[in-house]
């Protein structure tokens, strides 16, 4: 063989594999993958976080009857607040987590509504992990009408696909407590932790959410450590479609959405098996978000309609188990408190929140009538959790004057 005959054969067989994989990239460029793929890269998550039904499928959840108002009475923001000793300027910091939403409500109205990044207040924000709390309340409504029949039923009980995994011999209470003992790797940032497996294996493979969960282990007995765990919620998901008999999304817009109120129709992503990814990725707007709020502000109730049990609310914020309490805790991963799918702060003042990753947040302060709804796309998501509690304590002293 010459050497330019196999020069041109070299030279063949290259183009061709640089054909192969130009086709393969405008194909996955305009497949329904690709916003999966680049879910939360810098130059895309600002816009996925709010068009999520571009890049997973969902399910509707419709609205209906009278919407729930908040009058308006504008106040304006705190300039500064307090964090680790020192005094920190607002503004700086809302620019500096990538705020694409604030929403302050004091006493049933508006009193400050910023939008960001392109957003404005028809934007359909993700909720990540702040749909865990959602969860909690639809499974408080479950046991309120009888699908669910104790807190200390074992999950298997409703998923009997689980009952020789880690979640054999745990109850629907520890799961909500995020202390089931169940081994899970939340870490993001390796792409073969099981948080992130889960996410491929239902959302690109279609592998049903059960089939996965069944594979976890063990490694300590339930109701003893809170370690958070996101696969707790996606058995709680399980046990609400098998008591219930209904999609997540459908029970939520019958049993809440629709009798809170709200404005907007919402989503909830699915898997590739139309099943709700029950631990996030509820999409809804901020003023909803607020309304969610408004009812565990006003004790589960719209004006003179219980919609959520005023005690399952209750008991959802008052963690009274030892290693749910907030502060330096030797069996708990973290220092916030943790009730059902509900953070207690540090230093307690009666306030709680829902928290998602990238700085998603629904905070209630009670004893100052005050929510606030924040969306991000925080990349420090991780390490402000603490600074964002202070900057909401600061504005709601401010907005209800108690400063």
């Amino acid at each position: 063989m010459t050497i330019n005959r196999m020069f041109r054969i070299t030279a063949w067989i290259f183009g061709t594999l640089a054909l192969i994989v130009l086709v393969a990239f405008l194909w996955l460029r305009n497949s329904p993958y690709w916003a999966g793929i680049t879910l939360f890269a810098e130059s895309h998550r600002v816009e996925n976080f709010r068009a999520m039904d571009r890049v997973f499928p969902y399910r509707d959840i419709a609205r209906s009857g009278a919407v729930w108002k908040f009058d308006r009475a504008p106040r304006p923001l705190p300039a500064t607040y307090d964090f680790a000793g020192a005094e920190h300027d607002l503004g700086a910091f809302l620019d500096r987590t990538e705020t694409t939403g604030l929403l302050v409500v004091h006493q049933g109205a508006i009193t400050h509504e910023d939008y960001r990044l392109g957003a404005d207040e028809t934007a359909p924000f993700t909720s990540w992990s702040m749909a865990k709390s959602v969860v909690s309340a639809l499974i408080g409504i479950a046991i309120e009408e009888g699908h669910i029949d104790s807190l200390r039923d074992p999950i298997y009980r409703y998923v009997p696909a689980l009952a020789g995994s880690g979640y054999a011999g745990v109850s629907i209470e520890d799961a909500l407590t995020m202390s089931t003992g169940v081994a899970f790797d939340e870490d993001y940032d390796n792409p073969l932790s099981d948080i992130n497996m889960l996410f491929i294996r239902a959302m690109a493979m279609g592998i049903p959410v059960e089939d996965t969960i069944a594979g976890l282990e063990s490694i300590r007995a339930p109701g003893e450590f809170n370690a958070y765990v996101s696969s707790d919620t996606m058995a709680l998901g399980l046990v609400l479609e098998a008591a219930t008999g209904m999609p997540i999304a459908e029970y939520l817009s019958s049993r809440i959405w629709g009798p809170m109120g709200a404005e907007a129709d919402a989503t909830w992503s699915t898997d590739r098996t139309g099943r709700e990814f029950a631990l996030c990725c509820l999409n809804a707007t901020l003023r909803d978000y607020a309304r969610f709020g408004r009812l565990y502000l006003e004790g589960g109730a719209r004006d003179d309609v219980q919609i959520v049990p005023a005690d399952w609310v209750q008991a959802s914020v008052t963690p009274e188990a030892a290693h749910l309490q907030p502060g330096d805790n030797p069996a708990s991963d973290w220092t916030f408190g943790y009730g059902y799918k509900w953070w207690i702060p540090e230093d307690p003042q009666g306030d709680f929140t829902a928290i998602g990753v990238w700085g998603q947040y629904i905070y209630i302060d009670p004893a100052r009538a005050v929510i606030i709804v924040k969306t991000s796309a925080d990349p420090a998501f991780d390490d402000n959790d603490h600074e964002t509690i202070a900057a909401f304590r600061a504005i709601a002293r401010a907005v209800a004057g108690s400063e």
